[in-house]
């Protein structure tokens, strides 16, 4: 915090210095600026944020410290909660996270009995292993505790940057506008009549892509344009050597929208110059959904434009309509849009319909939800013991913690919160890199309090020109161990790539090792050392909130050879390099000559395949089953069912040309792996098999209509979403069939001995 909020840590300094000071809990593998004044520091090794806060629940039901009357009438989740958590005592959570079992109980006991809570995390959280499953920790400690909705009390779940929690509430950030569900059908409907669009165009189909699945598309000729608008990629995203290669493929065309020629901007295609803030008028809201005005000061320079001139003009340009044949975005000024946002955020958890430009102007800002029932805003959230997880009005129906799945809505219905918080529980997992005999020491990469992300503009001051430089800093053990001494260069490697950085030592604990991220190549003249953490960090993510896991992965220090003094470049930058790609790709013809085809057409040619042998293996099966009068009536009925199925899919399949030559393989494949009785079906065993092998072959062709559903969709096409609908209902019903054939066999097949045949097995 005194590295990233310092306005919020100014304040806390302010709290220690008065009369009564609160204490303070802090949990960094560093010893950090908050670090050295926290009445207890937690120093965990990276990566096991998990178990740490696991071991601090297990304190907590251990010593009784739960509201239990508020857990009870206000919450869902606490057995599964307390089952996990009881997994972790302090001894196992010492063994994991390093951290001394008595000072897990004095930090659980400040956690456990303080009148009142305030609880912040920022990207040692977000960005490690099992990030969301460690913030949602984070909230049920609160939640145990009771605390949500208090004076003095809440969870500020922090933000890298001043306009991130705007972007997540207008859907910038993975999300959908106002915090809608894209699962909910009627939330799609209101954002489709808000913006006067067929519903089919809201793209519903599926969570927005996450920026490593982009650069998966880039590398195989999917994506061939890349618009990359106020962030710097070649410095801030991780596997940096990968990120290079992809962003100057020949095939790739790139516009960065910027304020300064940063690194990404230097190998881009065409660059857009935008206006910084005091250069326009706009919003933006603090993580306490304060909402601020920001009004134009002064006229942005040259050819500058603000973001939103920027996207209304390429609107404009491409000629967006909405379904009346009007412009989709007919704004002309940012208070236009605001009073378009007010609507598209009424009736949701950050209601902004009852603010404005003028009651927001000359104030400290205002905190939504404000509307006509809190038209001064609202100070505080679940003073009611009401939470956001009604069924129909929920943002999400949430994921399973550990496999990153998302629930749907009739499990969602089960759970049936109800207006009830939500416990979260997780075991926790090692992360997917941990350190090996090859690469024995963890990394973090993180901030310093004198830069702002990759410096785009704090790395231009002369004050902060004088600022240090990028370090690794490492424990005086490893020091020892490595005979590394004080600010001496050293070479710093992953499996991804190499950096080379003077070294600190002291402030972590042994094993943990830290570099600022904030360093890249642009004012770096005639070339210079290869410096970027994220040259170094996995490109691994988190299975739910798609964010990188920055603050892990495994690494070595190596001494470098003795110099006479000057510093030599044992490990050149590769930016240049990456630069100068780009400048011989900008003389070339844009875009790849080479033939595409798309998937759709052999999905289609499979699903077609697989659904007409299906109607043959039910219609096979029906002469085997005379003495089996109970299968052959099933048996007729699935052929009906299956033939609707066929008859429904096959005119989408034609319209979209499937592909039944590659299709036809896998689909008579499977089949006839699962379906080889050279004695037919007459035993009962071989009925119960059969059975299994029609729900395992109906399962595979649900996955196939499961997969096509969301692509309907982003075909706009009503019809195929029909088809693929009604599909998938009478697929269902025949494996429920099969299902119910398998319950009632299976006692008296698998229980009941038969006698067996001379010579072997009936």
């Amino acid at each position: 915090m005194a590295a990233t909020q310092t306005v919020l840590w100014t304040r806390i300094l302010d709290r220690l210095a008065g009369p009564n000071p609160p204490k303070i809990v802090v949990v960094d593998p560093r010893v950090s600026d908050t670090a050295k004044l926290a009445t207890v520091h937690l120093q965990p090794r990276i990566g096991t944020n998990v178990a740490l806060l696991n071991g601090i629940q297990f304190l907590m039901f251990e010593n009784d410290w739960i509201d239990w009357d508020y857990v009870d009438n206000h919450t869902v989740g606490i057995e599964p909660l307390k089952k996990t958590v009881m997994e972790f005592p302090p001894d196992k959570v010492e063994q994991i996270t390093g951290v001394p079992a008595s000072l897990l109980r004095k930090a659980a006991e400040i956690i456990g009995t303080s009148k009142t809570l305030l609880s912040t995390a920022l990207q040692g959280i977000y960005q490690s292993n099992q990030a969301t499953a460690a913030a949602c920790q984070i909230n049920n400690i609160n939640i145990l505790r009771g605390m949500l909705g208090k004076p003095g009390c809440g969870i500020f779940q922090m933000n890298g940057q001043p306009t991130a929690q705007n972007n997540r509430e207008a859907g910038c950030d993975g999300e959908f506008p106002g915090f809608r569900n894209h699962l909910n059908p009627v939330h799609m409907e209101d954002m489709a009549r808000l913006w006067n669009i067929d519903p089919i165009k809201v793209p519903h189909w599926n969570e927005p892509t996450h920026v490593e699945n982009i650069l998966s598309f880039i590398a195989k000729g999917t994506i061939q344009m890349l618009w990359i608008s106020g962030t710097n990629p070649l410095v801030s995203l991780p596997n940096l050597g990968r990120v290079r290669e992809l962003l100057t493929k020949d095939d790739l065309f790139v516009v960065a929208q910027d304020i300064f020629m940063t690194e990404t901007a230097a190998i881009a295609d065409v660059v857009l110059p935008g206006a910084q803030w005091g250069e326009k008028t706009g919003c933006f809201t603090n993580v306490d959904r304060t909402v601020h005005i920001s009004h134009k000061a002064v006229e942005p320079p040259g050819e500058a434009k603000s973001d939103l001139e920027i996207f209304l003009d390429y609107g404009k340009r491409m000629g967006f309509k909405d379904k009346d044949g009007q412009p989709l975005m007919p704004f002309k000024t940012s208070e236009e849009v605001f009073e378009a946002w007010k609507k598209m955020s009424k009736g949701r958890p950050c209601d902004y319909s009852g603010l404005s430009y003028e009651k927001l102007t000359g104030g400290s800002g205002i905190q939504w939800p404000c509307n006509d029932e809190a038209p001064f805003g609202t100070e505080r959230l679940f003073s009611d013991k009401k939470f956001f997880t009604e069924l129909d009005y929920c943002e999400s129906f949430g994921h399973d913690l550990e496999t990153g799945a998302y629930y749907t809505k009739d499990e969602y219905k089960k759970l049936n919160p109800n207006g009830r918080a939500i416990l979260k529980a997780c075991h926790y997992f090692p992360s997917a890199e941990e350190p090996n005999e090859e690469y024995p020491l963890r990394l973090s990469t993180g901030r310093r309090v004198h830069h702002f992300h990759t410096r785009t503009k704090t790395g231009r001051t002369p004050l902060q020109k004088k600022c240090p430089e990028p370090e690794i800093v490492v424990s005086e053990e490893d020091a020892r161990r490595l005979s590394l001494s004080d600010r001496e260069e050293v070479l710093v490697e992953s499996i991804r790539g190499k950096v080379q950085l003077p070294v600190s030592i002291g402030g972590v604990e042994k094993g943990n090792t830290f570099i600022p991220f904030h360093f890249g190549y642009f004012d770096l003249k005639d070339g210079g050392k290869a410096r970027a953490a994220n040259e170094l960090t996995t490109a691994k993510w988190d299975p739910i909130s798609k964010q990188p896991m920055f603050k892990g992965g495994a690494i070595r220090i190596s001494k470098l050879p003795p110099t006479d003094g000057e510093v030599q470049i044992h490990v050149r930058e590769q930016q240049s390099a990456a630069v100068a790609t780009a400048a011989k790709k900008h003389t070339k013809a844009q875009g790849s000559q080479t033939a595409r085809e798309r998937g759709l057409e052999q999905w289609l040619g499979e699903l077609d395949c697989a659904i007409d042998r299906l109607i043959k293996l039910f219609e096979d099966l029906l002469p085997q089953t005379d003495r089996d009068p109970d299968a052959q009536n099933g048996l007729r009925i699935m052929v009906r069912i299956a033939t609707r199925v066929g008859e429904r899919m096959k005119p989408i399949a034609k319209k979209y040309h499937e592909d039944r030559h590659s299709g036809q393989k896998r689909a008579d494949a499977l089949a006839d792996l699962l379906f080889k009785h050279e004695d037919g079906v007459d035993g009962t065993y071989q009925m119960l098999e059969t059975m299994q092998g029609l729900h395992m072959y109906l399962a595979y062709i649900r996955g196939s209509l499961r997969g096509m559903y969301p692509a309907s969709q982003a075909l706009w096409d009503k019809d195929c979403v029909e088809a693929v609908t009604e599909a998938t209902e009478d697929v269902s019903k025949m494996e429920e069939w099969c299902l119910q054939q398998m319950q009632f066999r299976s006692p008296q097949t698998l229980l009941v001995p038969l006698p067996l045949k001379e010579g072997g097995r009936k």
